[in-house]
């Protein structure tokens, strides 16, 4: 990085010099017209001006691949999981059955990563001191590598939700495709090894959400859709999570899959109402953590 730093640097120092040293010549061999050479020195301003906005821009890019590649290599390396209890793998759940009556909800997110929604929504929630779980398409996350990266560098928590998000009946094979190319894929961008798995449309007769429940993925449906992806007015996306909502909860919301700006715009006074009513917001694993050791304590008791 050092060296193509120093590359760029110098490149820009020679063109530089090189067109100094014509504007002298010129300057020299010209009658002195003092329009014309307000005109040119104009001219030579702007050129100089866009060379260095064009190296800048690439030196950014050039930084940004390579701090991608080495977040990369070094959750590849440490093996980032999320533990999901042994009862929950190869289970369908779609809230935590909590007695302790807790008053915990876990938000989470499909079809991502987008470009802007995810980095809003993103935003959202640093803002609030919130983590979330980001179901993510394969062929999204290969296209926005470093939106995957923040969302788990920032603490939230990355799952599956298929290659290309498709509804059709899909043989062994394909579903196969599906489920572990994404699944590589996150391993591969983030280092995260994730057995978190959502059916596209939550579709369990496919084939693709039978071939994760073989493979042990946990099935994360959702108690409380928002329907953001019939794009309903403001009101009635808020009301169809607040409505729907209770204790150890998941929320259905939308990152990705298209124009998304009404759930960003929605997604404070959503929180904002749940932080009303007491509640605390949690990811999908630390959701089903609470019931693992909720039933250990229940079962406890009963002996």
């Amino acid at each position: 990085m050092e060296n193509s730093k120093s590359f760029f640097w110098s490149q820009g120092i020679i063109i530089a010099l090189l067109a100094l040293a014509s504007s002298l010549s010129l300057g020299l061999m010209m009658p002195i017209n003092p329009k014309a050479s307000e005109v040119k020195s104009d001219i030579s301003i702007n050129s100089n001006n866009e060379l260095r906005r064009i190296e800048t821009t690439q030196r950014i890019e050039q930084l940004k691949l390579a701090m991608l590649g080495t977040w990369q290599q070094q959750a590849k390396a440490k093996g980032l999981a999320y533990n999901v209890p042994e009862r929950f793998q190869g289970v369908t759940i779609a809230e935590a059955k909590l007695s302790q009556g807790q008053k915990v909800i876990a938000l989470t997110f499909d079809d991502g990563p987008w470009p802007t929604s995810t980095a809003n929504v993103l935003d959202i929630l640093k803002k609030n001191n919130i983590k979330a779980t980001f179901f993510v398409v394969g062929q999204m996350l290969k296209n926005h590598p470093d939106l995957g990266v923040r969302i788990v560098t920032e603490g939230h928590v990355i799952a599956n939700h298929t290659w290309t998000h498709r509804y059709h009946f899909m043989n062994p094979q394909v579903a196969a495709y599906e489920v572990e190319s994404t699944s590589d894929l996150i391993f591969q961008t983030t280092g995260v090894k994730t057995t978190l798995f959502r059916p596209p449309g939550g579709m369990m007769n496919n084939g693709v959400a039978a071939y994760a429940r073989n493979q042990k993925y946990t099935i994360v449906m959702w108690s409380a859709d928002s329907v953001d992806y019939s794009n309903p007015a403001l009101p009635r996306l808020i009301s169809n999570v607040t409505r729907a909502s209770k204790p150890g909860g998941i929320v259905l919301l939308h990152d990705g899959g298209g124009n998304r700006s009404r759930t960003v715009q929605a997604l404070p006074q959503i929180i904002s109402h749940f932080k009303k009513q007491g509640y605390s917001f949690v990811t999908v694993p630390e959701l089903l953590e609470m019931q693992n050791k909720d039933q250990k304590l229940m079962t406890a008791k009963k002996q």
